[in-house]
């Protein structure tokens, strides 16, 4: 395995209280929890990081959850964290899933936002082809990025969040900032299950979207095969994005469990 790289993060909150990690989705960066992220910092010290070929962190080869779980724990290490709570959501929750199994002694409490353990089929062919059609473009304004993009991805609010990813470079032309032909090249490894001989034995809490297909009842024993204390908390009226779809909701479910735990139970 090539050696993990240093992340970009951005850390904020009480110096000296709890740490808490929070590691964002494919296409993502580490304003995606700016909101959830200034509101645990009034309690914890939050530390917010790009993942791998995403945002403003290093663009190299492999997209594999050890690979980025490595990275999160380099990044880890290198800030002296020695224990804390880790929220993910969607590919960061697989990462957080990988970096508390492989290393259970970083890792206090686990929170995965709207993703199981399992493999998932490729459902990303149309954003991924207009992802490759925006780099290919010479683009000079963010309405002509979202207008290329309409024919690919109809979704508003889905353009929105991949449009974050518009970068103004030296000749004011917008380029997309993700390392798009390395996600591309390891998407199968994305879409791929997490495995584990040694379960982790800490408090685990998941969170799913009512309206999302993410998390299903088939997705219960892969999670006790990996899990031994997991919990499960359902937002009505989310779908795959609950943090910006129900705030409030999901700010109070992380506050009560990363200070007290959760009951198997819908909220």
């Amino acid at each position: 395995m090539t050696s993990p790289v240093l992340l970009n993060s951005k850390s904020t909150g009480k110096y000296g209280a709890q740490n808490v990690v929070i590691l964002h989705g494919l296409f993502g960066d580490l304003n995606n929890w700016r909101a959830q992220a200034d509101r645990l910092a009034e309690h914890y010290r939050v530390h917010s990081m790009d993942l791998r070929n995403h945002g403003a962190s290093p663009h190299v080869a492999g997209m594999t959850y050890s690979q980025i779980a490595a990275d999160v724990a380099f990044t880890c290490d290198s800030m002296k964290i020695t224990s804390t709570h880790i929220i993910g959501h969607s590919m960061g929750g697989k990462t957080a899933m990988q970096l508390a199994l492989s290393r259970p002694n970083l890792v206090d409490r686990l929170v995965v936002v709207d993703i199981g353990p399992r493999r998932y089929p490729h459902h990303h062919n149309n954003i991924i082809q207009g992802l490759q059609q925006l780099n290919a473009t010479s683009l000079n304004s963010r309405t002509q990025a979202d207008e290329l993009l309409q024919h690919f991805v109809a979704e508003s609010g889905t353009r929105s969040f991949l449009l974050k990813n518009l970068k103004r470079s030296q000749n004011n032309e917008y380029r997309l900032r993700v390392n798009l032909d390395e996600i591309v090249s390891g998407y199968d490894d994305i879409a791929d299950h997490i495995t584990s001989d040694t379960p982790f034995e800490k408090p685990v809490l998941f969170i799913k979207g009512a309206e999302s297909d993410y998390l299903t009842e088939a997705d219960r024993a892969p999670i006790a095969a990996l899990f031994t204390q997991p919990a499960l908390k359902t937002i009505a009226g989310a779908s795959h994005w609950p943090h910006s779809e129900k705030p409030d909701v999901i700010y109070k479910i992380l506050a009560d469990f990363l200070a007290a735990g959760a009951r198997m139970d819908n909220a």
